[in-house]
């Protein structure tokens, strides 16, 4: 099992990269809406900024802004996914059966007791762990994440998410996507980080 520990900077602002269990599926545009908002329910509950933000058919990017003080982006992102599989479940969708899916949710997690779950729900024995419930075969378990290192990096991050709709072959120009988001001017680190929006149509 992995040891890999993610950093936790109080403030910081972090990049990140999250990605559907089923590659190719469209799930994330289609049901926008639910993604909205599991998004605007998590920021009323543990408020973030939002710096980008694009949702792309089968995984999304966005750069964050922590508040002074607190580091807990892991959980904020568990909460946007578990209410947005909720929503997409009650609404009918029929995740991707578990044989078929080896980098979904489950990934290498164990159950509680350190118990593997040892056949699947077409009845193949896998040795591989349970998804768990709130994420059943709508996400990968994990998600890329980088912190925000200084402007320029900022910077870097925040054009990656504004032309990342055009290096996926979806629009021309990133204007003409519509599910994207962005800040305009850089942000001064050393002051206030007051900043013009583009449009907020995640």
């Amino acid at each position: 099992m992995s040891s890999y520990r993610r950093p936790l900077i109080p403030g910081a602002r972090v990049f990140f990269t999250v990605t559907l269990a089923e590659r190719g599926a469209d799930l994330l545009t289609r049901e926008i809406a639910a993604l909205r908002d599991a998004v605007q329910r998590t920021r009323i509950e543990r408020p973030f900024g939002i710096d980008a933000w694009v949702v792309l058919p089968d995984h999304m990017h966005c750069v964050w802004a922590l508040p002074e003080g607190d580091a807990g982006y892991t959980v904020r992102m568990a909460a946007i996914k578990a209410r947005f599989t909720r929503a997409v479940r009650r609404s009918g969708f029929t995740p991707t059966p578990f044989p078929h899916n080896p980098y979904g949710a489950g990934g290498a997690r164990l159950r509680e007791g350190g118990e593997r779950w040892k056949e699947s729900r077409c009845g193949e024995s896998r040795g591989e762990p349970r998804p768990t419930r709130s994420e059943w075969g709508v996400w990968q378990k994990r998600f890329w994440e980088h912190h925000i290192r200084d402007e320029t990096d900022w910077d870097n991050h925040i054009r990656y998410c504004w032309f990342n709709p055009v290096k996926h072959g979806l629009v021309e120009h990133p204007r003409d996507w519509p599910y994207c988001m962005r800040r305009l001017r850089p942000i001064d680190f050393a002051g206030s980080p007051a900043l013009t929006e583009k449009r907020v149509s995640l």
